[in-house]
């Protein structure tokens, strides 16, 4: 019999940092949540809420609110804060704008958010599949709003304008973290061109919100953070989130810190202003948690900032 010594047990390279009192899912067992539950699996429907393990989907399916996920459940790009599988997707559903659309008007969704994996094996990166989903859920629900979380397209040309064509209430793209850490924490994508894409899409249809997400905690300096958000502005984004990073296991990027919920505060303070319309900032902020809401408040906001001018 072979005895293992302790000590010369193969140990995690990144292993988890205990979370802190402050972050704490809540725990909701609503009908409301099984309601949402059985639509998604009776629809044979993808959710990011699943696929990613977000910490807000009891609390979100409780109001009946999902993010569904198109175009399959595998991702081409193997980003390393992210616990969505990674590998050689299937081929697209072409039935998926259907399911999609019909799950939205069973839900009675007055706001949808729908993303997506990245899709580089596609010619076009997904956005005619993005493009059919949106007008087939607009044909279905015409009193629903539309926000999109989409991928870079990068390498696809103008393939996204097809996306935009599809005239989405909100259109997000996520940043996800400061230029310093991309080669480490998103390899597959860049930081410029997601900027890029953002401020195109402001330029082809102004009325489009545009949003973008940014995640605390691998280990980057205040200042980086401050120079992502005057990017982001100078690409005309309406709408920032800022949550903290939450390692998915010991084989993701390492935890370098937890901020304290006061430091998310001041970094709202700042975001602010520096002239966003509407700034999301706590620990267990993510890009679609209370999407319906924000988006009421962003055109409250826009509709404010529009008559202040106006009369100025």
């Amino acid at each position: 019999m072979i005895v293992r010594h302790p000590e010369k047990r193969h140990k995690p390279s990144n292993p988890i940092k205990k979370k802190p009192e402050w972050i704490r899912s809540r725990i909701v067992n609503s009908k409301e949540f099984f309601l949402t539950k059985k639509t998604v699996n009776q629809n044979g429907l993808k959710t990011v809420c699943q696929e990613a393990n977000c910490p807000n989907i009891t609390d979100c399916w409780s109001k009946k609110h999902a993010t569904f996920l198109i175009m399959g459940d595998t991702c081409t790009r193997a980003c390393a804060f992210c616990d969505v599988i990674t590998g050689k997707p299937k081929p697209l559903d072409p039935l998926e704008p259907i399911k999609i659309s019909e799950a939205i008007k069973k839900l009675n969704l007055k706001h949808v958010v729908i993303t997506s994996v990245n899709r580089d094996d596609l010619d076009d990166g997904g956005s005619k599949h993005f493009y059919e989903v949106i007008k087939q859920t607009k044909k279905v629900n015409p009193n629903t709003t539309i926000e999109i979380l989409t991928p870079d397209f990068l390498r696809k040309g103008e393939s996204y304008k097809k996306v935009i064509e599809s005239e989405p209430d909100v259109f997000n793209h996520n940043i996800e973290t400061v230029p310093s850490l991309y080669r480490q924490v998103r390899p597959g994508s860049r930081y410029f061109a997601s900027l890029e894409l953002l401020k195109n899409v402001k330029i082809i249809n102004k009325n489009i919100f545009t949003k973008s997400g940014l995640m605390v905690g691998f280990g980057e300096k205040k200042d980086e953070i401050l120079q992502v958000m005057d990017d982001l502005r100078s690409a005309s984004v309406d709408f920032l989130t800022i949550g903290q990073y939450l390692q998915p296991s010991v084989k993701h990027f390492p935890l370098q810190r937890y901020y304290h919920p006061k430091e998310f505060d001041e970094l709202k303070k700042v975001a602010l202003s520096k002239g966003f319309l509407l700034v999301s900032s706590s620990p267990l902020t993510r890009s679609s948690y209370h999407a319906d809401e924000d988006f009421a408040a962003l055109k409250k906001n826009r509709d404010s900032k529009f008559n202040a001018t106006s009369f100025s």
